[in-house]
């Protein structure tokens, strides 16, 4: 058993971690860090988990969760993220970290997006981007783990095969995302209230979301050049999932030599073939976000239209798992040595 605290517990991602892990055979939940609900339950803010989870939340004690805890999951703005996760790792602590602050290999690529100072370059060294279809093998020796953001997971996760088979114009990458609510996370803000979301959908963060940086240097890492894309995310009105639909240009090698959406799926298949949370769609056939919402999977599904000569790419994950909090509970797996899908195998929701 591994002894493992959540600080910033009870936000959305929070919650998700508590539900997973409270029932996972490996983990025993030690503290659950919530400076809004100190002294509070957490089965009293959830219901859903009397019984399952009746721990009080704690403010933070960096001390007493080092004494309590071999591994610290935080759930915090890289502001927070800054003090925190050194004195974590100091006191011998591994930690898995849901801001941006460690996602970046280029600290600057940070502090300009995010319009905030870094300073903490070794650290960033030394962190691993948490996407295990892709660093699986650093995972599992790493101290400290940057999860990545959810578009960037639904997004790379889509593009990955089609990169490496070098099928696709590199400088032709255009991406649309939809995301449920929920990915704003758990806040107050009219923006996110009833009666500006339902029956609604926009977009936002045209040609400047923060996600875009993240995305060109995970696309990057994989091309061996960089890539630019154009990134334009969107909101609707369901409380999770998220479905990229991704256009590029075939090149023409891949046109000259036959490419058909058969061949693609091949490819996908293939490069894919040893990685149990992503399933690639039958011919014909592309994802929804209803059958992956609750579930660690991301779907993808591939089209090739010769007539136009592009490789339409779509993919579609739950935002709040594989996006988030069930990619960090995978790379928890790895890190302990155990089977990556330990209590994250469950299938999507079908109603």
């Amino acid at each position: 058993m591994v002894n493992l605290s959540i600080i910033g517990a009870t936000g959305y991602v929070g919650l998700e971690l508590v539900r997973i892990l409270c029932v996972h055979p490996n983990i025993r939940l030690q503290k659950l860090v919530s400076q809004s609900y100190v002294g509070k339950k957490f089965s009293d803010i959830y219901p859903s988990l009397r019984s399952r989870c009746d721990i009080e939340c704690t403010e933070l004690n960096i001390n007493e969760l080092a004494k309590s805890s071999e591994i610290v999951i935080t759930a915090l703005p890289p502001e927070a993220s800054k003090d925190i996760i050194p004195a974590l790792l100091q006191l011998g602590v591994k930690v898995i970290d849901h801001s941006a602050l460690f996602r970046y290999k280029d600290p600057k690529v940070f502090e300009k997006v995010y319009k905030s100072e870094h300073n903490l370059p070794a650290l960033q060294a030394k962190s691993v981007y948490g996407i295990p279809e892709l660093y699986r093998e650093q995972i599992k020796d790493a101290t400290l783990i940057a999860d990545p953001g959810c578009y960037p997971t639904c997004s790379v996760l889509g593009l990955a095969p089609a990169i490496n088979s070098e099928l696709i114009d590199l400088s032709s990458i255009i991406i649309n995302a939809v995301s449920g609510v929920s990915g704003a996370g758990r806040k107050e803000e009219l923006a996110y209230g009833f009666c500006e979301i339902e029956s609604n959908y926009k977009a936002y963060g045209i040609a400047n979301h923060r996600h875009t940086s993240e995305i060109e240097q995970e696309l990057s890492l994989l091309a061996g050049t960089d890539i630019n894309v154009s990134f334009t995310p969107h909101l609707a009105p369901f409380k999770r999932g998220m479905l990229a639909t991704i256009h590029t240009n075939l090149t023409d090698a891949a046109i000259a030599s036959g490419v058909s959406t058969e061949k693609v799926l091949e490819i996908y298949k293939e490069y894919y073939k040893d990685k149990q949370f992503v399933r690639i769609m039958p011919l014909g056939t592309t994802p929804e976000v209803k059958y992956v919402a609750g579930s660690n999977f991301i779907d993808i599904g591939v089209i090739v239209d010769l007539r136009v000569k592009r490789l339409i790419i779509v993919s579609a994950i739950d935002n709040l798992l594989k996006g988030s909090a069930g990619q960090a509970v995978q790379a928890l797996n790895i890190m302990m040595g155990i089977d990556e899908g330990t209590g994250i195998s469950v299938p999507g929701m079908q109603l």
